[in-house]
């Protein structure tokens, strides 16, 4: 499907990114991907790793403004948006700026993607869009229910809305394992809360994960990878063996466990092999047989929470994943 075709993602300088775009060009060999973000120096650095790939092309340009997004998706059959205001407690204490790129950009998106008949569209969610218990997460949700509803939305143009939604992404910067593997060496580690779970999943994995929306998707679902959970203090733990752990408490916003389907939409929740997919619930799209392409459906109280979740990854095989990919962590 991606084949020839021309890509654009949002957000495009980030983790996911710097992950999405050399393994889609070496899978698909797209005609142009055009990398859509507002950091001219993480463009300049991520265009030096490209050379002379004529296939990649940079375009500064905010979610925010919608004029810049019509003029950058010219020419574009697919859309990755990755965007977002998404670390918790700077969008606690920055409600508004948090609100203007997560539901204002994605409103905007919709709108110059619908407008440019774009064929179809792939938006980034959180676990914190699920019952969310912080600003971050609520804007989420609502970005979510807007690509749902973009789909008939769109009216006449088959421009078509999907979402997946993640866990914690192991390595990426900013999160918990390069933030450990910093501290390492005080021999101290602070940690939230020792019951604390999070979701496992690599970048890689969230890559195939948006390969799978683009070619499975008819429009409204949201996909959820299966993935495993780990504690958080056996997370610590094969970081840093040696070290020390300081309760330090849970940070305003923050969740004890990460949930990513829950009760309310478990109705329309079907269940497949190596992941599950939530189908919207208006105009009775749940039952259509299309979007349900084979799945089961969940039990009626299902919940998808990493506390509860059935796979559970080891200290060891952190520590393998770590020893693997030791020279990226932290740095994308």
């Amino acid at each position: 499907m991606l084949n020839d075709s021309s890509i654009l993602i949002t957000g495009g300088t980030g983790s996911f990114g710097h992950t999405f775009v050399p393994m889609t060009l070496a899978r698909y060999n797209p005609r142009r991907l055009v990398i859509f973000s507002r950091d001219e120096m993480k463009q300049w650095e991520m265009a030096k790793l490209y050379g002379d790939d004529d296939r990649v092309r940079f375009f500064i340009g905010d979610v925010r403004d919608k004029d810049r997004l019509v003029r950058a998706l010219d020419g574009i059959d697919y859309v990755v948006h990755a965007a977002a205001t998404k670390i918790v407690p700077t969008a606690e204490y920055n409600p508004f700026e948090c609100v203007k790129t997560n539901i204002n950009g994605a409103m905007n998106l919709i709108d110059a993607c619908i407008d440019r008949r774009v064929k179809r569209v792939v938006a980034l969610s959180t676990d914190k869009a699920s019952n969310p218990a912080n600003l971050y997460g609520a804007t989420k949700l609502a970005s979510d229910k807007l690509f749902v509803a973009g789909n008939s939305y769109s009216g006449s143009h088959e421009t078509r809305f999907a979402v997946v939604r993640y866990g914690n992404v192991m390595g990426s910067r900013g999160s918990v394992i390069p933030f450990f593997m910093g501290l390492a060496d005080k021999g101290s580690l602070p940690i939230t809360d020792e019951r604390m779970t999070r979701f496992m999943i690599s970048l890689e994995q969230g890559v195939e994960l948006v390969w799978h929306a683009f070619e499975d998707m008819v429009g409204g679902e949201i996909y959820v990878k299966k993935i495993p959970s780990m504690k958080v203090v056996d997370l610590a733990r094969a970081v840093a063996p040696d070290a020390t752990h300081e309760i330090v408490g849970i940070r305003p916003g923050e969740k004890l466990h990460e949930q990513m389907i829950g009760t309310e939409d478990a109705l329309h929740t079907y269940e497949y092999d190596d992941h599950f997919k939530i189908l919207p619930a208006i105009h009775g799209w749940s039952n259509d047989p299309s979007r349900i392409n084979g799945g089961v459906k969940v039990a009626p109280d299902f919940i998808y929470s990493s506390n509860i979740n059935p796979e559970w990854m080891t200290i060891e095989q952190l520590r393998a994943w770590i020893d693997s990919n030791c020279e990226k962590i932290g740095r994308i």
